[in-house]
């Protein structure tokens, strides 16, 4: 007999062997990206919840997978000892600028990203940014990796990284935001504090860790 468990995990693993994380594969299947989210896996009063055929039928057209390839990875996962640690996607600041890797809120999509494990952090839409240059030393310098949370709540003073409208991507400190302004400083102090229109940017995502 199947389990729970088992349903989900070889949901996990369909995704990250497309190189997707489950809500990339939810979009790429026309579904709400929120559909595979863990919160999504219970009910209110804690019991399971499991995945429609209809859902499931949908990201295996969108994976190219047949229920047969689904099966092994659902039979496999009965087998796995879980562990702390997840698959979240990478890429550079540089290939973060160009079109294709985030839909219009600032998502993860696409199966270009690469895949580092981390420990598992509370919104599974978390995605992995690789610093280049040194346009944010000393706090970060080149080769560091940060995690972005673009489902996490932005307080002043929070470490952002935003994304203009122009393709810029940017790491720094959340100085103020309006109705209309947000004002940006730059984490390196021989760069200026910026300060941009919320026309402007595409979107903006918190920074919750950073190795050093």
């Amino acid at each position: 007999m199947l389990t729970h468990w088992q349903i989900w995990t070889g949901i996990e693993a369909l995704a990250s062997k497309n190189g997707l994380t489950p809500s990339g594969m939810a979009k790429k299947a026309g579904l709400d990206p929120t559909t595979f989210n863990k919160s999504k896996r219970t009910t209110a009063n804690g019991k399971p919840r499991w995945p429609s055929t209809e859902s499931i039928a949908k990201i295996l057209e969108a994976t190219n997978a047949s229920f047969d390839d689904f099966s092994r990875l659902v039979m496999t996962a009965g087998g796995k000892i879980p562990d702390h640690t997840a698959p979240i996607p990478l890429i550079g600041f540089a290939q973060a600028g160009v079109g294709g890797f985030f839909d219009d809120g600032g998502f993860p999509v696409g199966g270009s990203w690469d895949l580092v494990k981390f420990p598992e952090i509370r919104d599974e839409n978390a995605y992995a940014l690789e610093v280049s240059g040194n346009s944010m030393e000393p706090m970060y310098r080149e080769g560091d990796i940060l995690i972005v949370s673009p489902g996490a709540e932005i307080r002043r003073h929070d470490r952002v990284v935003v994304k203009t409208l122009e393709g810029q991507i940017l790491a720094k400190e959340l100085m103020r935001k309006t109705a209309t302004q947000i004002e940006l400083y730059s984490l390196n102090p021989e760069h200026p504090t910026l300060s941009f229109a919320l026309q402007e940017l595409d979107w903006i995502a918190r920074i919750v860790w950073a190795s050093q």
